[in-house]
């Protein structure tokens, strides 16, 4: 366990490792992860598309899929398949140690039905079915259409990582679905300590359009506001955890709990710093504490590693995160319009990392 990550766990906070290719599970690198403390994998379209169609890693599958006259979906399906199936397999002791608590691994139903309730309902019970591990985890993003998906995937026994939060507003949305999904579950006569979930909640992308808002503003002589860029993301991540300990303190929850249910873990999502002119921890650090993941791409967790300090800081600090929001509506950002538009441009980016993937397949079928 490396002293670092050790730390953070003991806080209560599990490190997931937001990456997956071939080279990663054949190498060895990611049970080298899993005896440093990563507890956890999560994927999207993104990292499938660079791992599958900008590497040499499958290349050779690749041939024979291609010779046997597979589909491009199929090869697709084929080679991430696999590589979830081995990655669950390799975090199956820490699922089982930790009574079903971490080692999970997340992979996306298609962003094309993000719209579709139905076809969500259906794309994530054949994912869950066909990939057969315990510890795999469907995600389904928070769009009107998602959440009724949420609902009744959760109801059906199967984990869920809802994905593409960005408001708090939709965050509670999406503790009601998980909540009326484990009730459901258990009116059904089903077990709610077999069903895991997980709410992600995208950081750094706040920022990213906040800071941008921001600036034609001072530039346009709001020299109030030069304290403001780079709050926005911590702050808006900090009032969700807020909002989590609330709803979970609830009666409606100690229903469940009394069953056997656990609590939907928020995790923290985009921890990445896109401005390096940031800290390159300043979405990790500050949002450490109890039940809660935190999901980290490869230069972020080396940076844990290398240089991180563990402290429960989520809980602090909750009323300058309050005022910070305050003084972005006044100063004419909504953060309801603000996440709206990383919501709608976070599917389009997932589903765009999804058609060049299979665009880019389909280039080498071509080819034969």
């Amino acid at each position: 366990m490396h002293p670092i990550i050790g730390k953070i766990s003991e806080l209560g906070q599990s490190i997931w490792y937001d990456n997956i290719r071939r080279g990663v599970l054949a190498s060895g690198e990611l049970q080298g992860l899993i005896d440093d403390g990563v507890t956890g994998v999560t994927s999207n379209p993104t990292i499938f598309k660079k791992a599958i169609a900008d590497s040499n890693d499958y290349q050779a599958e690749l041939n024979r899929l291609i010779a046997a006259g597979t589909s491009a979906v199929e090869i697709y399906e084929t080679l991430a398949f696999a590589d979830i199936r081995q990655a669950c397999d390799l975090f199956r002791p820490v699922y089982d140690r930790t009574e079903r608590r971490d080692g999970f691994v997340s992979i996306e139903v298609s962003p094309a039905l993000a719209d579709d309730t139905e076809a969500t309902i259906s794309e994530a019970k054949r994912i869950f079915t066909a990939i057969a591990r315990p510890n795999v985890m469907i995600k389904i993003p928070a769009t009107d259409a998602g959440l009724p998906a949420v609902e009744a995937v959760i109801a059906a026994g199967i984990n869920v990582n809802v994905t593409l939060i960005f408001s708090t507003e939709v965050y509670g949305a999406v503790i009601g679905a998980y909540l009326s999904g484990m009730e459901k579950l258990v009116a059904g006569g089903g077990d709610p300590r077999g069903v895991a979930s997980v709410a992600s909640f995208f950081v750094s992308r706040v920022d990213t359009l906040v800071d941008k808002l921001l600036q034609e503003r001072i530039d346009a002589g709001r020299k109030d506001l030069v304290d403001l860029p780079g709050k926005a993301a911590v702050a808006n991540t900090k009032l969700a955890y807020d909002l989590y300990k609330t709803e979970y303190a609830g009666s409606r929850f100690a229903a469940l709990q009394a069953k056997g249910a656990r609590v939907q873990r928020p995790l923290w999502a985009s921890t990445s710093t896109k401005d390096p002119s940031y800290p390159d921890l300043l979405y990790v650090e500050p949002l450490i504490g109890p039940d809660t993941v935190n999901t980290v791409p490869p230069a972020t967790l080396n940076a844990i590693r290398d240089h991180g300090t563990a402290e429960a800081a989520i809980e602090a600090g909750v009323g300058a995160a309050r005022d910070v929001l305050a003084r972005l509506e006044a100063a004419d950002i909504s953060m309801a319009q603000v996440t709206e538009q990383l919501k709608i441009e976070g599917v389009k980016a997932f589903a765009n990392s999804f058609d060049e993937l299979i665009g880019a397949i389909e280039s080498k079928l071509a080819r034969t």
